[in-house]
């Protein structure tokens, strides 16, 4: 066989042992799934599952400090020391799946700002902006990038996780678009354990491999530091220079004036794709948190690690045109939302609903959000959750 291999031309030699290595990492992989599902319910599962990597701990602001510091993501206020703490980083971004079994997942609840749409056949998934929380958060299952979430990120000089993601030539190209806009990329392809690894149990019992990927917020802003990326850019500025931050204000819950266009809004039901029950979303209002409590698939969405049921301060529903990519891959599944230009909106703060627009001049620019006069919308301080729909999609308050 060495005699074989030897008499091999250069290229052949690399050809075979880059087969050789794949073989092996697909036989590894699949000996690694059968271990831990047939070890479900032993001592041994609890020992490999108590051996793999954690967050490092919840960092808990001084009650007795003032809040002086506004979270340029979402508004909230923080200590000065917590607002020292996120000047020195950069805002994180991560792509979330929301399977039906893939829930609950880990993170969302700690996230500044949340990103919703569809990913392929009326699956939504979820691109969770990570900057403020001065704790490391745990963050899973991680799933694959997709173009339309890239044009959002654009807004943000943020790092980028995700694992793999849509590849086919065509508009929907997601991994080649990374390298094109220079997007700061934590593709798990190319990082390793243990800043990501899989977690075949985090539900309690063995679940499909795509539901398990896992980090940490830091384990990621460390591996975004280690290829350069600070919060000092190329070009010697801090990404809050070139950062436009949207309009915030303090809760003021109540009645709308009669005649101020906006209505009362308790309940709010959101569906993105007719028929895909599991998927659609309700948020209900909540005037003890003046906040908006998620339900998916018509169960409370939990988040896994702490057991504390999502919710925002500001809702925003955003109407796009949905179309197929045609770029050839099977099932022609990849999805594209034109997410440059204007569309309807509707905004869900105080218990209260706003109709209004959204507006992107590029790819790179800020999202404008303004009610029916034109006036700039002004949210809650606290977590923005923005859900993209197609037009026409059932939206009810």
């Amino acid at each position: 066989m060495l005699s074989v291999f030897n008499n091999l031309t250069l290229l052949q030699k690399s050809l075979l042992t880059s087969i050789l290595a794949v073989v092996s990492f697909i036989t590894f992989a699949g000996a690694s799934y059968s271990f831990f599902s047939k070890t479900a319910g032993t001592g041994i599962s609890s020992d490999l599952t108590t051996s793999l990597p954690k967050a490092d701990g919840i960092f808990v602001e001084d009650p007795k400090e003032p809040k002086t510091a506004s979270c340029p993501l979402n508004g909230e206020m923080h200590t000065k020391k917590v607002g020292d703490l996120w000047d020195a980083k950069l805002p994180l971004a991560v792509m979330i799946e929301n399977h039906t079994e893939a829930r609950p997942q880990s993170g969302l609840s700690s996230a500044d700002v949340v990103y919703e749409a569809v990913a392929e056949g009326g699956i939504t998934r979820f691109m969770a902006f990570f900057l403020c929380n001065p704790s490391d958060v745990q963050v899973g299952p991680v799933r694959s990038a997709r173009t339309y979430f890239l044009d959002w990120l654009s807004e943000y000089n943020a790092l980028y996780a995700h694992v793999g993601g849509a590849n086919s030539p065509g508009p929907a190209n997601a991994l080649g678009q990374i390298i094109k806009y220079g997007i700061m990329d934590l593709n798990q392809f190319g990082i390793g354990f243990p800043t990501f690894w899989r977690d075949y149990q985090r539900l309690g019992h063995p679940v499909a491999t795509e539901h398990t990927m896992y980090s940490t917020t830091q384990k990621l802003l460390a591996a975004g530091a280690k290829r350069g990326w600070t919060v000092t850019l190329e070009d010697g500025k801090k990404w809050t220079d070139e950062f436009i931050s949207w309009k915030f204000k303090d809760d003021a819950p109540g009645k709308p004036q009669q005649g101020s266009g906006i209505t009362l809004a308790d309940k709010i039901n959101v569906e993105f794709w007719q028929g895909y029950s599991g998927y659609g979303v309700t948020w209900n209002y909540d005037v003890t948190c003046n906040c908006y409590k998620r339900l998916n698939g018509g169960a409370p969405h939990l988040d896994l690690d702490n057991n504390h049921q999502l919710a925002a301060k500001n809702v925003v529903v955003q109407f796009e045109r949905e179309s197929r990519a045609n770029d050839g891959y099977e099932g022609n599944v990849h999805l594209i939302y034109k997410t440059i230009g204007e569309g309807k909106a509707l905004f869900f703060i105080d218990g209260k609903a706003i109709e209004g627009k959204w507006s992107k001049a590029s790819r790179v620019a800020r999202t404008k959000y303004t009610d029916s006069k034109g006036q700039e919308i002004a949210f809650d301080r606290g977590r923005i959750w923005i859900q993209t729909v197609p037009e026409g999609s059932n939206v009810s308050y």
